[in-house]
């Protein structure tokens, strides 16, 4: 390429990466001096129409980390060989890849061919769930146009798709589907919890045999208990649109100057423990509406007695949030049962007070659910962003894939110290990962439950090499990804991404390495640790993080006259990175003045989620919108 920003700009619409060095220091002692650590940006899913997937499995090295063939193995047409870049073990080709020669090669070793995506041919499909949690406590007029939305979706979900709807008040309602004649539903005390296996006794379910995370689930034909609460659309379409419009308002009075009494926790506990025992490791969303903060019960936001105001940073800070840390771990144990079988939490609330998004903001980021907050459900806005869910290919199925997980391999220069996304730590620890954790770390493997075109992760990498020993100048270091999930026709399918990029000494090349600085991602990437300090860290302490490591930075690398402020310069490359700091101190993401803890956390978590695009624009649109 002809610079570094074409290259680049090659890479991110090829691969859907970007590093914040895109040539690499020689040892881990120069890494540490370049101040912005050795990151990636990757968005797994990124649209590619012009990558069809291919429909046999991948070709896997036997040794660990057990890489799979790509485009900078070395081939052996003659002896019918290949030589894996990361564990320089040499494999022999299956017996269907006898007729490969230097003119009839395999998709995955062509060089345009750094990400190609397999169909998985093991295992049958499986179907997705789609569960419904509907807050009757909310006005007539919200509570009407959540209902017309649901069932505008059913037209939108494949007929094999299985829903389930969820109400809840002062009690919670569990319905049943396909009843002919009468509706009927189970009723919950929304003041206790409901132990999972207490569930599964109450309602007559039998949890199938438990597959292995990242594996095709075990089919087998469902229980009649999980008949009547999960069916298929094309069997209960008429029936659940009826149900849906017979939905009213809580009928539980509302004394003046009380609020009413909300369930959101044992609803949500209700739904989690359904879906865990009928469908676990399988493609599932569960889909909350709530208009309000939980008042009774386990996850209790606030007190019904609206002399009683909702908690707020100041609160927090003082330490004097009474329900705040009790519900944080409720709400925190649900997700972490979801995110272990492979299920997705989204959270739409419309409210005018705070509903509570702060204390179940882990349900949606450790799921890699939507978290949409606004004013009423009876808007436009509303309408449009649910229906964007439902979006479709050419082919006609949703842009969501399901039940997914990543796997990161390393040549022997690299280790990486841990990830920042949608995402838990499958706790997989071998020669690739290091000692040193960032984020989510101590693992080479990771679970995303939900992610689609947009989704994004930021992974972060340390150089093995010690300074006595660095990589020998012209090496070229090799980092794969295998994201495999469950696409949303119910495939599973492995997408698999191998990227090289030479090792440059920086002590005696160190403008290579600057050329190829890309300020952007190293923004985002900052960004996202300074993000992630703020959920710890005090406010100040993290602006002062950031000072530090940008005054570092323009140290290493600008130019200027010793006391002489005048003369201070810097490359191209790096000329908007200042800017992307001194916003970034004033944005949302870390100043909490004006907002409740609700809105910062809603700020936050599309940061975390979306994509490089998405992350750069957010800060740029900032940075035009103060200097105009």
């Amino acid at each position: 390429m002809a610079t570094y920003a074409e290259f680049i700009a090659q890479n991110e619409e090829r691969d859907g990466v970007r590093f914040t060095w895109n040539a690499w220091p020689s040892s881990r002692l120069e890494a540490t001096r370049m101040v912005v650590p050795l990151a990636c940006m990757l968005t797994p899913l990124r649209e590619r129409p012009d990558l069809p997937p291919v429909q046999y499995d991948p070709v896997v090295c036997n040794r660990s980390p057990n890489c799979i063939l790509n485009p900078f193995c070395q081939v052996d047409f003659r002896g019918k060989t290949w030589t894996c870049p990361f564990s320089f073990q040499r494999s022999a080709f299956p017996p269907h890849y006898r007729g490969i020669s230097e003119q009839q090669q395999p998709a995955e070793i062509l060089p345009q061919f750094t990400t190609i995506e397999y169909t998985l041919q093991r295992g049958a499909t499986a179907p997705l769930v789609f569960l419904f949690v509907i807050d009757t406590c909310m006005d007539d007029e919200d509570l009407q146009a959540v209902k017309e939305s649901l069932q505008m979706s059913l037209s939108l979900l494949p007929p094999t798709a299985l829903v389930g709807l969820i109400t809840y008040g002062k009690v919670v309602q569990l319905h049943e589907l396909g009843c002919e004649g009468i509706a009927k539903s189970y009723v919950f005390n929304g003041k206790k919890e409901v132990p999972q296996k207490q569930i599964q006794d109450l309602l007559g379910l039998s949890r199938p045999q438990q597959s292995q995370p990242g594996q095709q689930p075990v089919t087998q034909q469902p229980a009649m208990g999980m008949n009547k609460f999960l069916q298929p659309i094309q069997m209960c379409d008429m029936s659940l649109t009826d149900l849906l419009s017979e939905v009213q308002h809580d009928p539980w009075p509302v004394p003046q100057g009380k609020r009413p009494l909300r369930s959101t926790g044992v609803a949500m506990s209700l739904a989690v423990g359904l879906v865990e025992a009928t469908y676990p490791n399988t493609g599932a969303r569960i889909m909350l509406f709530t208009g309000g903060a939980c008042t009774q019960g386990p996850g209790m936001i606030i007190d019904h007695d609206m002399k009683n105001t909702i908690r707020s940073h100041h609160d927090i800070e003082k330490d004097s949030a009474k329900y705040m840390k009790k519900a944080i771990k409720f709400y925190e144990t649900l997700a972490t049962r979801v995110a272990e079988n492979g299920h997705i939490v989204d959270v739409y609330s419309y409210a005018l007070d705070q509903t509570g998004l702060h204390e179940m903001k882990s349900l949606c980021n450790w799921t890699g659910g939507h978290m949409v907050m606004g004013d009423s459900f009876n808007t436009a806005l509303f309408k449009q962003t649910f229906q964007r869910l439902f979006t479709k290919d050419v082919r006609g199925e949703l842009k969501m894939a399901f039940e997914a997980t990543i796997e990161v391999k390393t040549s022997r220069e690299l280790k990486v110290m841990g990830v920042m996304g949608p995402c838990i730590s499958m706790k997989k620890n071998n020669g690739c990962v290091s000692d040193t954790e960032v984020g989510i770390g101590g693992t080479s493997s990771w679970r995303i439950c939900g992610l689609d075109s947009s989704t994004s992760l930021s992974f972060l990498f340390e150089v093995a090499n010690q300074h006595s020993a660095p990589v020998p100048q012209g090496s070229r270091g090799v980092i794969q990804f295998v994201t495999t999930y469950q696409h949303s026709s119910g495939q599973r399918r492995a997408r698999v991404t191998t990227l090289s990029r030479n090792f440059v000494d920086g002590s005696t090349s160190p403008q290579h390495i600057t050329a190829s600085f890309d300020q952007e991602a190293a923004a985002v990437v900052l960004a996202r640790m300074a993000v992630t300090k703020a959920e710890t860290d005090d406010g100040p302490d993290v602006l002062r993080w950031l000072d530090r490591n940008l005054i570092r930075l323009c140290q290493k690398v600008g130019e200027y006259i010793k006391d002489d402020p005048t003369s201070f310069r810097l490359s191209e490359s790096f000329s908007l990175f200042p800017q992307f700091i001194f916003h970034l101190r004033r944005s949302q993401f870390l100043q909490t003045f004006n907002n409740s803890p609700d809105e910062s956390a809603y700020y936050r978590l599309p940061h975390q989620h979306h994509t490089f695009l998405h992350a750069s624009l957010v800060l740029l649109n900032r940075m035009c919108t103060e200097t105009n």
